[in-house]
């Protein structure tokens, strides 16, 4: 049985559609944690808003990384992803620091874990176009009558 081309897999969405309800979402996690703060049913730190930040962000990589296997042009795809990716994490962090009244410096860790995601994210799009390039070669070769070496 074969998927329709409707599928979530067979659709390239907007990096900037996808950022913008990515960035929502997190503002929901951390405003409804503040509440849950606030109404004393559990005690949540002061940094949550930060780590909500960074895990948004790696829930964007690892959604618009996949997101690209369906991308018909790669690179227009990954300059408008790049630029997704730089806002959400501008956004999200300012977002953090004005709900957490804590800038990155002070937050810990968070500094260095915004970095490595930046890092983890540029691989995660690396390994996603080696494998598109694989695929697309896998699919333009003949696998019926594989090509003869010549012997000198």
């Amino acid at each position: 049985m074969t998927e329709p081309k409707t599928s979530i897999y067979y659709r390239a969405y907007n990096p900037l559609v996808q950022a913008t309800g990515i960035f929502f979402l997190g503002i929901l996690v951390s405003l409804l944690a503040k509440l849950i703060n606030a109404l004393g049913i559990l005690e949540i730190g002061n940094r949550f808003p930060w780590m909500s930040a960074a895990a948004f962000l790696l829930f964007f990589a690892l959604i618009n990384s996949l997101s690209s296997l369906s991308a018909e042009d790669l690179n227009k795809y990954w300059g408008r992803s790049m630029l997704a990716f730089a806002a959400l994490a501008v956004a999200s962090g300012l977002t953090a620091y004005g709900l957490s009244s804590l800038s990155i410096n002070e937050a810990g860790s968070y500094r260095w874990i915004f970095i490595v995601l930046t890092f983890g994210y540029l691989v995660f799009l690396s390994i996603i176009g080696l494998m598109k390039n694989i695929v697309e070669f896998a699919e333009r070769e003949d696998w019926q009558s594989p090509k003869k070496k010549k012997n000198k």
